[in-house]
């Protein structure tokens, strides 16, 4: 079983996750060949390819991830976060054996009078109006989870984990670290972590790739945490419909 992770940040290893496993991020073209092919027959847009010039830690030239996330206008479809949220958009194909989903959402605090999928537990970390977009990849030679933010505080590292159940008012309600295998320790190869550091505009992103998928139902959040690693405070989560090949 193989796994990658493309971070646009590095932080320090919870202290039950054991010593942490990065590798350099190799080209991974069945999954990048099935991702254009896919979506350029059914959503009619495109992926941007990895490149040669990686820098240490799987960021390009310009400190974009090695992996494109594919681009796409709102569409307005789906809400399966069940709460009338008018802020979100999702989108999702399936082509064969190969699934891509996409999900959006703008946060705003637990109770506000316009209800969220996407949730500020922490308004100093994620402000109200931060926006968040997820996106999954899932085709026969693995999932690739991607993670787009807006309006962030500035230069800060940030933990995300995708976790098991829908967000709530209550933070932990989201449950645990969804885990392809069930384990007593936090582990990025068993488990999709999306670490990343915003830039001077408050803007992140990240990338991780398994050579697994998800169990349906299994997976149905992600949790953005006050600091980098196997835990951290919870800052924000965002309901997100993951899934496997062929049912997101």
């Amino acid at each position: 079983m193989t796994a990658w992770m493309v971070r646009t940040g590095h932080g320090p290893s919870h202290p039950n996750s054991g010593r942490r496993r990065r590798t350099d991020v190799p080209r991974v073209p069945g999954v990048l060949a099935g991702t254009v092919a896919l979506l350029t027959l059914a959503c009619g847009v495109g992926v941007a390819h990895a490149t040669d010039d990686v820098a240490p830690g799987g960021h390009g030239a310009h400190g974009a991830p090695a992996v494109g996330i594919p681009a796409q206008q709102p569409s307005g479809g789906e809400k399966p976060g069940g709460g009338g949220d008018p802020s979100r958009s999702d989108d999702a194909a399936t082509a064969g054996g190969s699934s891509w989903m996409r999900a959006a959402g703008v946060f705003s605090p637990p109770g506000s009078f316009v209800p969220s999928d996407a949730l500020t537990y922490d308004t100093r970390l994620v402000p109200a109006g931060a926006r968040i977009e997820v996106t999954q990849f899932t085709d026969p030679s693995g999932t690739l989870v991607g993670a787009r933010l807006r309006g962030l505080v500035p230069g800060r590292a940030y933990g995300m984990h995708v976790h098991t159940s829908p967000c709530g008012a209550d933070p932990a309600a989201a449950g645990p670290h969804y885990q392809h295998r069930p384990a007593a320790t936090a582990d990025p190869v068993n488990e999709v972590w999306l670490d990343f550091r915003t830039d001077e505009d408050g803007d992140g992103r990240a990338e991780a790739l398994h050579g697994w998928d998800f169990r349906e139902g299994g997976a149905r959040s992600v949790i953005i945490h006050d600091r980098q690693g196997g835990a951290g405070e919870r800052a924000a989560c965002f309901t997100v419909p993951f899934g496997p090949a062929g049912k997101v």
